[in-house]
């Protein structure tokens, strides 16, 4: 396994002073942001339309003995609102075409429809009653979410890519069995971004889901972002908070860095399952702890998990 970073938390530096920081930490890795939600600091979109400051990229990235490990183009594809969905698919598109230049992967999230044609806003539906929310699943994933991915599905295998699919809430796609579902229905390019934070707070045990997306050979890129849920806070209003992040103190859950949320309890045997179902990947750092600063929260996430991936290849059984 390797070690890399979600690079979009350096937004506010330059792309040398980011991959500098990155080979002085002692990373592998970095994933590149490429528009649309993760935004475009680097100015990367369109890039691979121009050879030759696509090579002067690689280049700069080879000299800092760093590899890209994956190319980040979330957005909501399937926005209600035209001028937002376009934005954001051809940004998709363009990290797409992207990775393919790098022989590496684009990560997304699946996007959240209009609960009908004509609704101007997204809806994003979590039970089945009253019917009218069934109905608007129904709708979301045959007459919008599977079309939209099939046809996605083909073009990213046109070019090689694999499309990681990162399990949200407020969107489709938030769970294990939603991204082998779409997978089903839509083509094989189609996998995951494992990232366990937005599991934890969902109920969802990342360690089954490793298992569950390692059974159907689809894990394909590893976020390591940490969850905290405040027991007092989540056993009053429940892990659906739509209070802002920055209230921490009354919110039933949050994002921390890795180790904060959750000790070696978890990660050693998360890290374990993931080179059990054949992931040997890069492991790629997302801070987003409200309580750390950028470097702090960063910095401590790389020294936790340098001491947990399993980098050698597994030997014989020397002991039998």
């Amino acid at each position: 396994m390797k070690l890399g970073v979600m690079g979009a938390l350096f937004y506010k530096m330059k792309l040398d002073d980011a991959l500098e920081y990155c080979a002085k930490v002692g990373l592998d890795a970095i994933e590149l942001p490429c528009g649309a939600y993760p935004g475009d600091p680097w100015k990367l979109r369109g890039i691979h339309r121009n050879k030759k400051k696509l090579a002067e990229l690689k280049a700069k990235i080879a000299d800092y003995g760093l590899e890209v490990a994956g190319i980040a183009g979330h957005g909501n594809y399937v926005h209600p609102d035209k001028k937002i969905a376009t934005e954001h698919y051809k940004a998709y598109r363009d990290a797409l075409l992207l990775a393919a230049e790098f022989g590496t992967t684009v990560i997304v999230f699946s996007g959240c429809p209009a609960g009908a044609p004509g609704d101007k806003t997204p809806n994003w539906v979590t039970c089945p009653w009253p019917t009218d929310f069934a109905k608007i699943a129904e709708y979301q994933w045959n007459k919008v979410i599977i079309p939209f991915w099939k046809k996605e599905n083909a073009f990213a295998k046109k070019y090689g890519v694999k499309i990681a699919f990162e399990a949200h809430p407020g969107f489709v796609v938030h769970n294990p069995e939603d991204i082998v579902r779409l997978r089903e229905a839509a083509g094989e390019q189609i996998g995951a971004n494992l990232d366990p934070s937005h599991f934890f707070w969902q109920g969802i045990d990342p360690i089954q889901a490793a298992r569950y997306l390692g059974e159907h050979k689809c894990i394909y890129h590893v976020h390591a972002k940490d969850c905290a849920i405040d027991p007092i806070n989540s056993a009053i209003t429940g892990n659906l908070d739509i209070k802002t992040y920055r209230d921490i103190r009354h919110r039933s859950w949050v994002f921390r860095t890795v180790g904060y949320g959750h000790g070696d309890e978890f990660w050693k045997p998360f890290i374990s399952t993931l080179r059990l179902y054949g992931y040997d990947g890069v492991i790629s750092i997302e801070h987003e702890d409200s309580l750390m600063s950028v470097n702090e929260g960063f910095e401590k996430a790389v020294e936790y998990l340098k001491g947990i991936i399993l980098r050698e290849p597994t030997g014989q059984e020397w002991w039998t």
